[in-house]
């Protein structure tokens, strides 16, 4: 799965949201914000092509964290994604 190109982070009253680009992106009825490890997750994959396991490798490479709260924690982020819309095969 990668992230839909038309979606972008951007900085909004010191909050990281991510919105859709050009004009369908105008009429906004959802806002989605990350912390700061959704941002830092996004960045390392924005334009690359990932599963589960490898937001769980980059959980456990970059905090202090069990394996099974990374595991699940993966888990329930690509799935949030993927119900808001943010996600493409």
């Amino acid at each position: 799965m990668k992230f839909k190109k038309e979606y972008k982070v951007r900085d909004i009253a010191g909050e990281h949201v991510v919105i859709m680009q050009g004009k369908l992106g105008s009429d906004v009825t959802r806002v989605v914000a990350l912390n700061e490890t959704s941002l830092f997750l996004w960045g390392k994959l924005q334009g690359e092509e990932f599963d589960v396991a490898t937001v769980k490798n980059l959980l456990l490479e970059n905090y202090e964290v069990a394996e099974e709260i990374a595991a699940a924690d993966a888990e329930n982020w690509v799935r949030k994604l993927d119900e808001c819309g943010l996600l493409t095969e």
